[in-house]
Formats: C-alpha cells, structure tokens, sequence
C-alpha cells in the first residue's frame, strides 16, 4: 500500500454471519455480525492472524478454557439475521440496532447506532490512513475521527478525570505504588474498553480492542494538522480485533460489554463484610502476636469484621518474600494460627505472588521442571521484583499451572486459609527474548503479559474450587486483564495517603465499573506515604463503607498501621460506621446478585442510570451504589456541608432525615463525623439487616428502607444462604415488595417466593419519618408503628 493508492477491497466471502473482505495486496478483513447490538471487526494485514486465540471473549459463560477460545469461534453468540447492501464503493450491513457503512477503498468504516427511532452517526474512522497496511511498522492501528461534542469514559481504573477526553494512556500493568490518582499513569490493570457519548444526540457506542499487548489510546490530546481530529488506538503486538457495542443508553454499552468478556463471579456473602490489612503485622518479628492482638482490639471496640488480609511477611525471612513459604518463626502452626481466626468470626485471605526470588527454597525445582518464563537457552528469564531479582513463573505451561494448583491447595487451603490474595501479578516482563510456553506455540512474553495475571486468577480458583466444591470461591486480585470479573474482587492498588486520592480514587472506581468490573474497592486511609490525619481517615472511612471492597489497607512510612482504632476520640464514630456499612449488607448483596445475574455494575456515576441529565456527565465527586443510593463523599478538608446535585428524572430523600427533593437541583447537607453524607432515589427499596450485631456475634433481622415516590413500584430482592451453590440451580430464595402510594395511603405489599422462600415471619418496615399517611397491608398485619431512631418503623407479621 501506498499514500497516494490506497488499498481497494472487495467481498470475497459471506457465510450466515462473516464477511470476509479481501483485496490484490493480501490484506484479509473479518465483520462479525454477533448479536443486534454487537458487530466485531477484524483487521489483518498480509493475511495473516498473530494471536489466534482469545481470553478476553466469553459471552455469558463463567469461564474460558485455559488454553484460550479460537477467535473465529463464535459459540454463544446469537448470529441475527441482517441486511447486506452492496456497490462498486461500498458495502452497509445493517441490524437493528447498528449499521456499519465500509468503503472499500482504504476500508473506512463509519458506525451508526438506532436511538429515537432514527440512525445517528457513533463513530467514523478517521478518513486519512485508518489501518496500518505497512505503512509505518508491526504495530496495530485504528484512528478514528473526533467530534468536539464527544464524551469518553471507561478504560478500566485511570487516573484522573472521569471524562477521557483530551488525554493519553499508556495501557502496560505495573506495581504503580504510591501513585497519584489524579496523574500517574499506566496503572494496574489491562482493560482497553471504553464507551463513547456524542452529547448533541445522545448518542452512546462501545469500542473493546481485544488484545492483551501492550498498548496506547490517545482521546484527543494529539493533534496533526494534515488529519484532521481524531483520537487513535496502537497495540505493540497481535492483531486489530474489535467489538463495537452499541445501545440506547451507557447502561446499555456497560451491561453488553460485561456479558461480552464473561459473567461476574457470585461470591459469599462474607467477602462484603469489613476486611482488615496491613503490612506492618506479618512483617513484624512478632507476627502472630501482632495478628492475634488485631482481634483482641476488634472484640475490645466492638468493630465488627468478616476477613483478613494476610500480608505477604508471613512467607519472609529477611525481608524477601517467599511464596507459599511460611516462616515457622513468626508463624510456627499456621493450620492454629488460621483457625483461630475462624474461632472468631474472621477468614484469612493469603497473599501469594507470581515470581520465585532466585534464592526461593523452591527456585531450583521450579528452574529444573521449566516453570519460568525462560531465555531461548531455557534457563529463566530475570526480572526485578521488589529489591531482588527473581523470575515469573510461565501460567501458558500447563506444568506450571498445575504447580500453582497444588502449591495454593497444601500451603494454603490445608491449613484453612480461606481465600486468595493473588497480588504483585502485574508481570512486568521488558526484555524483548524472554519466551513463554504459550500451550505449546512459543511467543515473546512481552507479547501477553496480562494473560498470565489472567491464568494466575483461574489456577487460583480452580484450586479453591476442588479443595471445597460444595462452597463459593473467593479471591482478590490487584491487576488484571478484560474478563477478571469472571474470578474476582479487585481494587485501586497501592494508592497514596492523600485528600486527593480520596477524590480521584471515586472517579477511578466509576471508570472500572462502567468498564465490566464493579466488585472493587480502594485501600481505605491510603496505603503509601504518611499516616493519614484524623479527619482524612473518618471521611475515607465514610465513603469506603459503600463499597463492594471495604478494607483499611496501609504500610505508613512511620510503620504505623491504619486501624480502626487509631484515633481514639474518633473510634466511636467508626464503629458506628461499620456497623451501618453490616446493616446495608443484604442491600449490597442484592446488588452483587444483579451483577452476576443481569451485568449490572454494584457501583457508577450518575450518567449510568440519569443519562438524559446533560449534569450528570459533568465531573463530580459523586457514585452511585446500585439504582438507590446516592453517595456523596466528602474529600475536602475543614467541611462540614456536602453540596450536591440530585439527578433529574427522579426525586430524592436524604437518608438520614428523611426530607425530601425534586432532582434536577443542587442542594447542600450536613456532614457531620457521625454519619455520611447520603440519598435514597425515590422508588427504591434498600434491604437490610436491622439485627444488633457485634464482633464474633452475627445476627440477622430483615427490615426493608421503603423510599415512596407517586403511584407504584416493585422491586424484588435475592435471598438464600450466602455460601452454597444451591442458585446455580434456581434454588433460592426472592423477596417482592411492592409499594403504591395515593395521597392519604400507602398500601405494602411483602412477599417471600423462590423455590427456597426466606424463612422469616416477622418483617421491619421503615418509612421516611415525615410519612404519616395511612398504611395498608395486602398480607400480613401491623404489630408495631411508631417512631424511632429517626424512621417511622412498623413492624408486619407475616
């Protein structure tokens, strides 16, 4: 190909839903017709594919096998029906809800998305060099053309603004600790996704680039006079696969792409609870001392607590961390050690890392049976991992996985570890002649770095899988790749202590969820640099207790750890809050049950569920926790009052005083120490457990928030055991709460269904405290209605 004579292409082949395009010069192009709202794009130049297999692509399922799924293989995918029409310039294919214009020569391609009836224009390739025909060099191409009115949001968790547009990306994992979260970039994770909205016409697409190279996505901050505006897409190796996604809505993009890469893992209830962390226990002398004197401080204050992080010292000597290496010293019975945690309520998650330091007591084995990531020679390849060098071990061998396997079944899951903490995966392989296995096809590592991080968290679950196969698996998981929801819980990484951390971890929280992954969190307090300062902890505190990932993580520089108890004037205030965080629960469950079941992220910005507001696409400091509650953090120092903007297109009740609002304005509350600020959408029911709980002393009593709005809504709410695997096979339980409301009535509806109905006979209604209309029940009676606690409680036999 050449600038002045572009490539001209023609249909060469059609089978129900493939287009094969071809042209003179050998360069192949693949259109994928996958569902109405899915159209893929396949790009080879010469011909010739380079990464013939996929991780990322498993359409509903819970899974992908191990060796990866062949990308022309289109099992779960529906393949409609669509309508092809045909020039000499070009060819438009057309379902119902996407039409895709290619002309032929130089195969540009513009996407038009069905919104209100009529067709509106998504996305253009831009109209100069779209492709890398062999114009510049082996690396992968796509440039599309840039409209000012366009929005870009997504790409996993970035730095920064939520908004992407007029940034760069670098997309390469790293251990990025201490980072800023309003500039540091690359990050963690390996998700090119992201999702488009043209504000003139609301108009919303979705673009998933499926490789696992390295790679780079420029959103407007380049310009170059001779090409126009225009935002761009480069892969340092593989192939130009992509999957345009499109929708009425973002939710639409948001949900679509998350079914695309893989079902969210439905994981116990208990992985919602407070999880404790910090460096400073296992890496102290003495350690278990230390561990044991964290429960002690729990029963003492009261905090109530589900699970631990165990840091990575259990398994040092020397400060070099060995993994799957206990050290007896600090930690001479760890099977005792990990059942007194569960004695008291709490289930240890241990932290185990992908790379043997060269004097590893298992290093010579691993090196002997060709475990490594290796040099062409065969020995391994070195990599600097923390202070040391070491080598990664090779997750495309299946000697090494099956090693993995084991080693996480009798190092860990004997002793009653409960759950893996699978960190420091970032596989930072830079040399250009370090090879993996690659299932019997060797490849440059450099080519599929986030592949291992991805075969890590499936050796990893697949071990807790066959060590306890009647209970649900948990795992955690600091990077990962498009897909990782099928596994895990993730969160932010090693962020830094800081009033700005606090505000831009929110946007990268919302930038996660709306790319397929909401089960996340951040380190709360701040895990790098200082201590924080008294109020920062309380308010991070505030915001964290929303968060699917509630955990106080740090490794201070003073080697103070971030506690709940650490200050103690503020200790009765924190416990309040992971009280209230244990009363939402049921309500946070439910929404775990929504995204494994309907793909709908926990956690997201406004836009997501209020996007005919042009103010919700606005920058703020905003999240919303499911579809009923608003979230309104507090990040800067000295506040008192949080102004916020209530979303049009519902009303709004603050939570704790019950005092109602039209949306579609801003208005100011209180942000008292005690309690966050915080709001109930009108219409919702919000879940939760009313029981008074303590540490080591779990109770449950079901009560329900009830939010009335005009007329009637119902809402239903899943229900079973927390642990079982009973609902694989529909056998759960369901609540249906219905709520009609006239002008002088409000008329309840409670009922208990599923195939495993809930048990409970004696249901906790609460109502806005100002809500003095008459209530009417369609089953059941009233047993109690009064005031308390600031609700207007009434009380229902069943």
């Amino acid at each position: 190909m050449s600038l002045s004579a572009p490539v001209v292409f023609s249909l060469a082949e059609r089978t129900a839903s493939h287009l094969t395009l071809g042209c003179p010069e050998g360069h192949v192009a693949h259109v994928f017709v996958l569902e109405e709202d899915i159209i893929r794009v396949m790009v080879l130049p010469g011909g010739t594919i380079r990464a013939p297999r996929t991780w990322a692509i498993a359409p509903g399922a819970d899974d992908v096998p191990t060796d990866g799924r062949d990308r022309f293989d289109l099992a779960g995918f529906t393949c409609p029906t669509f309508s092809l029409e045909q020039t000499a310039e070009r060819i438009v294919i057309a379902t119902a809800q996407l039409r895709l214009t290619i002309a032929l020569s130089g195969l540009f391609c513009q996407w038009e998305t069905m919104v209100g009836g009529a067709w509106r224009v998504a996305a253009s390739d831009r109209p100069t060099q779209n492709y890398n025909f062999g114009l510049w060099d082996d690396r992968v191409y796509h440039y599309l053309k840039r409209d000012p009115d366009e929005k870009y949001f997504g790409l996993g968790e970035r730095a920064g603004t939520g908004n992407r547009a007029g940034q760069s990306y670098r997309m390469t994992n790293v251990d990025a600790m201490g980072y800023s979260a309003r500039t540091t970039d690359p990050l963690y994770k390996h998700i090119p996704f992201y999702l488009t909205w043209k504000t003139t016409h609301k108009v919303p697409l979705g673009l998933f680039y499926d490789t696992l190279a390295d790679c780079t996505f420029d959103m407007g901050r380049e310009l170059d006079n001779y090409h126009g505006h225009y935002r761009y897409f480069v892969a340092d190796h593989g192939d130009l696969d992509y999957y345009i996604i499109g929708g009425v809505t973002p939710a639409d993009i948001t949900r679509r792409f998350t079914w695309l890469t893989g079902r969210p893992a439905f994981m116990p209830k208990w992985s919602l609870g407070y999880s404790g962390s910090t460096m400073s226990y296992t890496d102290a002398p003495n350690a278990q001392v230390r561990m044991n004197e964290f429960l002690e401080n729990c029963e003492r204050h009261d905090i109530l607590c589900d699970s631990f992080h165990l840091s990575s010292g259990y398994t040092s000597i020397a400060n070099k961390r060995y993994v799957f290496n206990w050290n007896r010293d600090k930690f001479p019975d760890p099977k005792g050690f990990a059942d007194h945690y569960l004695d008291h309520g709490v289930r240890l998650y241990a932290n185990i890392k992908p790379c043997l330091l060269r004097d590893h007591p298992r290093f010579e084995e691993a090196r002997r049976d060709g475990l490594f990531i290796h040099e062409s020679d065969g020995s391994p390849a070195p990599v600097q991992f923390w202070d040391e060098t070491g080598a990664y071990l090779d997750f495309t061998n299946p000697k090494t996985f099956a090693w993995w396997k084991a080693r996480v079944t009798d190092a860990l899951l004997q002793y009653d570890i409960a759950a893996t903490w699978n960190d420091n995966n970032e596989f930072e392989v830079w040399s250009d002649h370090a090879l993996i296995d690659g299932f019997g096809t060797p490849r440059p590592a450099r080519e599929a770095k986030p592949l291992h991080t991805l075969l890590m968290l499936q050796a990893s679950r697949q071990a807790q899988i066959e060590f306890a196969p009647d209970r649900r698996p948990f795992l955690i998981s600091r990077s990962g790749a498009a897909g990782m929801q099928r596994y895990v819980q993730t969160w932010s990484g090693d962020n830094y202590t800081s009033w700005e951390t606090l505000k831009y971890n929110i946007r990268m929280g919302n930038g996660l969820a709306l790319s397929g992954v909401s089960n996340t969190g951040h380190d709360i307090g701040g895990f790098a640099g200082p201590a924080p300062e008294p109020e920062l902890f309380l308010r991070w505190i505030q915001f964290g207790i929303f968060l699917p990932r509630f955990s106080i993580h740090s490794w201070n520089d003073d080697q103070t750890a971030n506690e709940p108890w650490m200050f103690p004037e503020l200790t009765p205030h924190i416990r309040e809050l992971i009280k209230f965080r244990y009363r939402l629960i049921p309500y946070i469950y439910d929404l775990l049950w929504r995204s494994h079941s309907r793909y709908e992220p926990m956690i997201r910005p406004t836009f997501f569920d209020f996007p005919d507001d042009e103010r919700c696409f606005e920058e703020n400091d905003d999240m919303l926790l499911g579809s009923g509650l608003l979230v309104a953090a507090v990040v800067e120092p000295g506040a008192r009052s949080r102004r916020v903007y209530l979303p049009s297109g519902s009303a709004w009740y603050d939570f704790w005083s019950g005092d109602h609002y039209q949306g579609g304005q801003e208005i100011v509350l209180p942000a008292p120490w005690d309690r966050p600020p915080l709001l109930a959408r009108a219409g919702s029911v919000i879940p939760l457990n009313l029981a008074e709980q303590h540490f080591n002393r779990p109770a449950d009593r079901r009560g329900f928030a009830l939010f009335p709005d005009a007329g009637s809504f119902t809402t239903t709410v899943f229900d079973d055991d927390g642990d079982g695997l009973a609902y694989r096979d529909g056998n759960y339980g369901q609540w249906e709460i219905t709520l009609s409301s006239s002008p002088t009535d409000l008329t309840i509806d409670i009922a208990a269904g599923g195939r495993c109905p809930p048990k409970d006979r004696q249901i906790t209604v609460l109502l806005p405290r100002q809500d003095i209309r008459t209530v009417r029940l369609a089953r059941g009676s009233v047993a109690n209605d009064r005031q308390k606690d600031g609700w207007r409680e009434i009380v229902v036999d069943l």
